[in-house]
Formats: C-alpha cells, structure tokens, sequence
C-alpha cells in the first residue's frame, strides 16, 4: 500500500471517528478488517494507527490551531470531511515530523479535490499554509530559547 492510501485510509478513519461512539483502537480495526480491500502490511498498519491515534490524541490543540486560521469562521462552520482533512494535515505538520509540510499539505489538497466541495482545495491550503507557518515560528521560538 502507496504511502497516500494509508493517508486516505486515515483520513477516513478520523472522519468516521466524528460519528463513532467505540474508542479509536476499535474503530481503525473495525475498518481494517471492513473496509481496506488490499493486504495491510505491517508498516502500513502500524501509519494509519500513528497517525489516527496522534491525532486524536492532540485534537483540542489542532483544532485551536485550525480555528485560529480560519479568520471570520468558526470551526463549526466546516464540513466534517474538511475537518477531518485539516486535523490529518495539521497534526503531521505539528507533530509528526516524519512528512514533509509540503507533502502533507499537498496530499490534503488531494484528499479535499476527491472528497469535498469544488472550492475546498483551495481553502485547505489557505488554512494548513497558515497552520504550517505559525508551527515553524512556534518551533523557532522553542529554539530561541534554549
């Protein structure tokens, strides 16, 4: 499995979380074994749980970040499949480190053009550069002051 269908997959995964009742772990299990028609490898497992589970787990501040881009809207404005794009997206620009910004914020650009609405790339994109700026300068200030 390409590293971008593990990413849909998770996508996935966290949009489904947003009308779930059962714990994470469950549901990316449930899904697995549900919906994912090709051989899971290990690594590729071992993504979607990382990355869904991470997200999940800083949700609050991701979306704090993402409601602080959003100038004029509130969070509860977007569509869950945009919400669910950006909480990907910002939690690997944020705090995975493994993805590059721009590869992240390009393959959520994708995911929007499939999933969403004809205008939402482009606001994806708008939102997660102004994401991926503030994490450089609250990452460079980190270091200012070590």
């Amino acid at each position: 499995m390409s590293r971008t269908t593990a990413r849909e997959h998770t996508f996935k995964i966290l949009y489904g979380l947003q009308f779930n009742n059962s714990s994470a772990k469950e549901f990316i299990e449930s899904y697995i074994i549900n919906f994912v028609e090709e051989p899971v490898q290990e690594e590729d497992r071992d993504f979607i749980v990382r990355e869904t589970l991470g997200a999940q787990g800083h949700m609050e501040q991701l979306d704090q970040w993402i409601s602080e881009a959003l100038k004029g809207w509130k969070i509860s404005r977007l569509s869950r499949v945009d919400l669910a794009i950006l909480r990907l997206s910002a939690y690997e620009i944020m705090f995975s480190g493994e993805i590059p910004v721009s590869v992240s914020i390009n393959e959520a650009v994708n995911l929007a053009k499939k999933y969403s609405q004809d205008a939402a790339p482009a606001f994806i994109n708008g939102i997660l550069g102004n994401v991926s700026q503030r994490a450089a300068e609250a990452a460079q200030q980190e270091s200012g002051r070590e």
